[in-house]
């Protein structure tokens, strides 16, 4: 079973799964639309995983409590960034938030060398030059460049900090069970946004009609689509440096855009930015080719 557990092989199911989150605002902005305000709409979009998630939980907990203790720190990192990252894709547009969410490879890299004695290749190096080019590229075709920042851009800027600080703790504990983490992470992300509606924006509690009204999408979303793809983003961070899983989950970068592309006419993509995607696409490929290492 190990000899499965290549980087290569790992890099693969991290870039997969983190691309099926580049639909993760879809969801947000139908609930949105049907009335629900964006905060509440976040904490029952993050509550609905526990359903699952907490059962299980309660049958693995007492292997898990060596590692609680960093399974938590990494959960309230992991907590915020989620909530900041949803928070800013309903308060800005789709390209500008993930854009800023992914600027995570610096922090990744930083935390690593930090933190984890991270030896950075040149591969790293030439791969980030790559991404960030590629990410000019993507802003430099669209329309809201000119905007002025406003506070879903702060969002997604610190939601990008807070993912690197949560990846390097899985990193550097390694042996967390991700079930637990996961749990934990949900549960922070749902206190978090329910402080954001009541404290922050002064949002009503929705309708229970509306709620009612919403749940088979968010549920559809949440527990059967990106549930998954969170517990495999998770295992596999916990083999691979921050740095480079800041950018293998760049992939979710180019579904966002071009979903919203097709679907938000007012984001459409240009040729421009064609271009920085698949220069971003080529970052996040190209150390995973021309690195050797396995776990």
């Amino acid at each position: 079973m190990q000899r499965y557990f290549t980087t290569n092989n790992l890099s693969i199911a991290l870039f997969l799964s983190a691309a099926a989150w580049g639909l993760f605002w879809i969801p947000l902005r139908q609930v949105e639309a049907i009335g629900i305000p964006g905060s509440w709409t976040v904490t029952i979009f993050n509550a609905l995983p526990l359903l699952v998630l907490i059962p299980i939980s309660i049958f693995t907990f007492k292997k898990n409590l060596k590692l609680l203790k960093p399974t938590f720190y990494a959960a309230i990192c992991i907590g915020l960034a989620i909530t900041f990252y949803s928070k800013s894709l309903v308060e800005t547009n789709v390209v500008r938030a993930t854009l800023l969410f992914y600027l995570t490879p610096i922090w990744s890299t930083i935390f690593g060398i930090i933190w984890l004695s991270e030896n950075i290749t040149y591969q790293r190096v030439i791969s980030i030059i790559i991404a960030f080019f590629g990410m000019y590229f993507l802003l430099s075709g669209n329309e809201s460049i000119g905007q002025p920042l406003n506070v879903g851009d702060l969002y997604g800027f610190l939601s990008g900090i807070f993912w690197g600080l949560g990846a390097t703790f899985i990193k550097r504990w390694s042996k967390m069970s991700v079930i637990t983490l996961a749990t934990l992470c949900f549960i922070f992300t749902t206190i978090y946004s329910s402080v954001f509606a009541i404290f922050i924006y002064n949002e009503t509690f929705p309708d229970f009609f509306l709620i009612k009204t919403s749940i088979p999408i968010m549920f559809f979303w949440s527990v059967i689509l990106l549930l998954p793809s969170f517990c495999i983003i998770f295992f596999v961070s916990k083999f691979l440096f921050p740095g480079r899983v800041g950018i293998l989950m760049m992939s979710e970068v180019i579904v966002a855009i071009i979903s919203a592309s097709i679907l938000i006419p007012q984001e459409k993509m240009y040729l421009v930015q064609w271009f920085g995607a698949f220069a971003i696409i080529f970052a996040g490929l190209y150390e995973v080719i021309f690195s050797k290492k396995k776990i």
